[in-house]
């Protein structure tokens, strides 16, 4: 009597497809190879963005005190034409070596606008820093919007040179602590990094790459662009540079802008975002430094979905590394895209806590 082997057919629900994903990433984080793994991938994000290193020679200028506060202007060469401008500000009576926390801005700021950030973190005796974007600020002609930011991204598509989006404002953020290693009022074992919107975003990236930073505190940009591209749901983020994509599909001759000729775009502007530089794949390279995660439950730019996947990931991987307690997520109820005063509190106290002012 012969039997004939028949594969079993199982409906699989979303649910459960989303366990045997967490369950993958799972085993992936935990099996002996995972260290060497994370390794390969901030290897790869880094020759994503590396650029030739040139001298910092950095220039400061003391500003008036305020309140109690020394105000110092600063700049240094990261690249051989561009020059990082920024403020730091610490308590005028401050001594010795101060923990630093960075303040990176959103689409459109500068570095200027939060100063208030920047007074609240000196007041607690941390050295508080902000620079400006790359095409923002005093690097930009008109010195606020971000027209030139746009124009930016648009060259990258069409000419590959340059990597406005994210990207070179990482690179710069690098560079950056690199310049403050090199001040005697700044102890480089306790830097941190807060940043809102794009500056979220290159807050986790520049967390996942360089374990300089001690403590990263993402604000409404953390997302897993891919979820947002499968699950039409990618508009909203590309409104903050909506007129850099119409120009590229304006130049790909596309009348209607989709998810696919999204992609195509990210693929010439950012590569990677969606695929081996996404949230989830990069928010385990933090673990186990301590990570703050802030995002709202109605920020169509930051879809809640993609967000808790990246959590899921970051949880998977910080509980692998027994440092469950220096991981959170602070979802702010009936939010959109801003932080509210209760969320920038708990931001403040998180800073304090691992970085000991």
């Amino acid at each position: 009597m012969g039997s004939a082997w028949k594969p079993i057919q199982m409906k699989v629900s979303k649910r459960n497809l989303n366990f045997i994903l967490i369950s993958v990433l799972m085993f992936s984080i935990s099996w002996p190879g995972a260290h060497g793994a994370s390794e390969a991938k901030r290897a790869a994000f880094l020759k994503a963005i590396e650029r030739p290193k040139v001298p910092l020679n950095p220039t400061t200028r003391t500003l008036p005190e305020t309140n109690g506060l020394t105000q110092i202007h600063f700049t240094f060469a990261s690249e051989s034409q561009e020059r990082v401008t920024g403020l730091l500000l610490k308590r005028s009576r401050s001594q010795g070596r101060r923990p630093v926390v960075i303040v990176l801005h959103g689409t459109g700021s500068n570095k200027e606008a939060q100063l208030s950030h920047l007074q609240e973190l000196a007041k607690k005796d941390f050295a508080a820093v902000s620079i400006d974007g790359r095409y923002h600020g005093e690097r930009s002609r008109s010195g606020r919007g971000n027209d030139e930011y746009l124009e930016a991204i648009v060259r990258r598509y069409r000419t590959g040179q340059e990597r406005p989006f994210l990207y070179d404002t990482v690179w710069d953020v690098l560079r950056l602590i690199d310049y403050l290693e090199t001040r005697d009022d700044v102890d480089a074992k306790r830097i941190g990094v807060i940043g809102f919107s794009k500056g979220g975003m290159e807050t986790y990236l520049a967390a996942a790459v360089d374990s300089r930073i001690a403590v990263a505190v993402p604000c409404i940009g953390v997302q897993s662009f891919r979820w947002a591209l499968d699950n039409n749901a990618w508009q909203s983020r590309v409104q903050s540079i909506q007129n850099a994509v119409n120009a590229a599909a304006k130049d790909a001759g596309v009348t209607a802008i989709d998810a696919a000729f999204v992609r195509k775009f990210y693929d010439s502007v950012v590569p990677g975002i969606y695929g081996e530089f996404d949230g989830p794949a990069m928010l385990p390279l933090i673990a186990p430094r301590p990570l703050l995660v802030i995002n709202g439950d109605s920020d169509a730019r930051t879809p809640l979905p993609g967000v808790q996947e990246c959590a899921e990931a970051a949880r998977l991987a910080y509980a692998s590394a027994a440092a469950k307690d220096r991981f959170d997520l602070l979802i702010q109820e009936k939010t959109g895209h801003q932080v509210t005063v209760e969320s920038l509190r708990t931001a403040v106290d998180w800073f304090v806590r691992w970085l000991n002012p």
